[in-house]
Parts: structure tokens; sequence; C-alpha cells
């Protein structure tokens, strides 16, 4: 069962956890693959409600979006497994099949094609209506040192010299699996 919600009315709840770890969830040609992102904002953009995230270009949730411009955010509510967030920030989903691996339910969408989680239950259905990469360029040489260091390889995680792409995703539902 799924209640209903308007997101705003759990802004601090969802801004909260951001920091600590939310679940950003895609799926394309058939593969769903949830990341852990700490990045994330919750606003309006053009008289909608939006979810801004940022996936840096070579991860394989970047390449999913890029096939299907949906996605949902799964934010923990209640009791939850702390390791997931710290697993699936760091595994990537071509070489494991995280939904499975970290024994995730996955719980149909209301109106996109990606799933809810049922263990991270405050989701957020949002679909992309504009994106655009960071040029690297134009970042504060502070952030760029510490979180962009071009003297390490795209494969280092959580920090690398890859940009990331902003996917701004209009949320067209919002709700908490009870």
């Amino acid at each position: 069962m799924k209640k209903i919600i308007n997101p705003f009315d759990y802004a601090k709840e969802i801004c909260q956890a951001i920091p600590a770890g939310v679940l950003l969830t895609t799926k394309a040609e058939g593969r769903v693959n949830t990341m852990t992102i700490g990045w994330g904002t919750l606003g309006m953009e053009w008289n909608k409600p939006v979810f801004t995230v940022y996936v840096r270009t070579g991860r394989f949730s970047h390449g999913l979006l890029e096939k299907n411009p949906e996605f949902t955010i799964n934010v923990p509510w209640g009791s939850f497994d702390k390791k997931i967030l710290g697993k699936a920030g760091t595994e990537t989903g071509r070489k494991v099949d995280k939904i499975k691996a970290y024994g995730l339910t996955l719980e149909a969408p209301e109106i996109i094609s990606v799933p809810a989680l049922k263990e991270f239950p405050l989701t957020l259905e949002c679909k992309v209506i504009y994106k655009t990469t960071q040029q690297i360029r134009d970042i504060h040489a502070d952030n760029v040192d510490f979180l962009y260091p071009q003297d390490i390889t795209s494969s280092d995680i959580p920090r690398n010299c890859e940009a990331h792409t902003a996917y701004y995703g209009e949320i067209v539902k919002a709700y908490i699996l009870v």
C-alpha cells in the first residue's frame, strides 16, 4: 500500500537524509540499478516540483539515465540496513546486481517505469525535464581540488576526475510505502 504525500511536507526529512545517503534507482533495457547519492536538491523549477540528482558521467547509473530519463529517489524511513548505503555507493552495477545482492524488494511504480524500493519507503518518482553536464573549468578551484582531482582515474570512488551530469527530475508522484 502507498500513502500518497506532498514531497514538500517531508522536505525536512528528505533533505536531512541526503548527506547520509539516499538511493537513486534507475532502469533501462531490463536492468534495475540503485546507487547511493549524497548530493541532491529538492525544489521548484518551471513551477514544477523537482528533485535534482548529480551523477558522474562514467557511472553505470548515468548510462541507464541516458537510455531511460526516469528515476526514483528512495529515502530511508524508519529502521533500515545502513550497510546497503555503503555498498550501493561503492560497488558498480556493471558487475553486481545490487537489487539481488542486497536483498532489496522492488515495488511497482505509479507513473514511471522505475520501481520503488520497499526497504527505503519514502519514494519520489521523477521524470527528467532538463539535464546539463557540469564543466570542471567552471567549478570553484577548492571544489575541483577536493572532489574532481585530475590525478586519479575515473574508476576511483567516491572522488574522481569526472564531472557530474545534473538531472532535473520533475516529481510526478510521491509516497511512502506502508
